[in-house]
């Protein structure tokens, strides 16, 4: 099919929440709290990116992930570079992204047996409309109080440094072999090349824009897989009907109508925009 309206999978944390978003379903009140929503295809191993919503009550574990080239040491298909679409933050929200100042990878470890790497990280003030891109390998952690739309390599390995003394599994041995012991340096986009499309992400891995308003053609190469991502707003590809918290995969050229108020993520894989 040229377009697919793809399934949800909700996904409790411990640091998930009971109120979530405009377009989510609370869970029950007695229910464990949900942290995120994934969009997935009939076969989910197979598309490259995955689609989700964070919903963040408390800080997530500080962590990283492995590029592809360290995935496949490890006999994994892929590594995973993330980024985040900021929709909501209360006033004193934050994202770690990276060290304050270069570390060794004993400093690394040993800040993360005796809990000082928390206070080693660069813990950014956030805000509705902010966007992040964090490389494979990036010490990052997403803080509390926060909605983001995160759009990512298709893998789900994670390995946690630190955890605040929740009774989880780390990954130091791991965590501290793959990671980037330098401050967090932003990568540049060409931002808007259009009237209301902006690039947000370019390469290395996938490209993310973001459209607001009006008649859109999505162009794609054969064989290469887009997801739209609507933020607000609704519209309609290849028959498929979609609205915000929802997540269209699109396969082919196909023409797309948003309504005019609509504000949409659109991402695909590769290095460079398509024109």
């Amino acid at each position: 099919m040229p377009a697919t309206l793809l399934a949800t999978k909700r996904v409790e944390k411990p640091w998930g929440r009971h109120h979530l978003y405009p377009g989510f379903p609370d869970p029950a009140p007695d229910a464990e709290p949900i942290g995120e929503v994934w969009f997935q295809s009939p076969h989910p191993e197979e598309p490259e990116l995955l689609i989700k919503y964070l919903f963040t009550s408390e800080k997530l574990s500080v962590q990283d992930h492995p590029s592809d080239e360290e995935a496949n040491k490890r006999g994994l298909p892929r590594g995973k570079d993330e980024c985040w679409t900021v929709l909501a933050a209360e006033p004193d929200s934050t994202i770690a992204m990276g060290p304050l100042a270069p570390m060794t990878r004993d400093d690394l470890r040993a800040s993360a047996l005796d809990g000082s790497l928390e206070d080693k990280l660069f813990w950014k003030p956030v805000k509705a409309g902010d966007f992040y891109y964090a490389h494979s390998g990036l010490i990052h952690a997403i803080g509390a109080g926060l909605t983001v739309i995160e759009v990512q390599q298709n893998s789900d390995t994670t390995y946690r440094l630190f955890d605040y003394g929740r009774p989880r599994e780390l990954h130091l041995d791991d965590g501290v072999a793959v990671a980037d012991l330098e401050p967090y340096v932003a990568p540049s986009a060409p931002g808007e090349v259009a009237p209301g499309r902006t690039i947000l992400v370019e390469g290395p891995k996938f490209v993310l824009e973001r459209w607001t308003g009006g008649d859109r053609a999505i162009d794609l190469p054969a064989g290469k897989q887009g997801w739209l991502i609507p933020i607000k707003g609704t519209g309609v590809v290849a028959g498929v009907e979609w609205k915000a918290g929802e997540c269209v995969l699109v396969d082919g050229p196909e023409a797309l109508h948003a309504s005019v108020d609509a504000d949409l993520l659109f991402a695909y894989t590769g290095a460079v925009r398509l024109r």
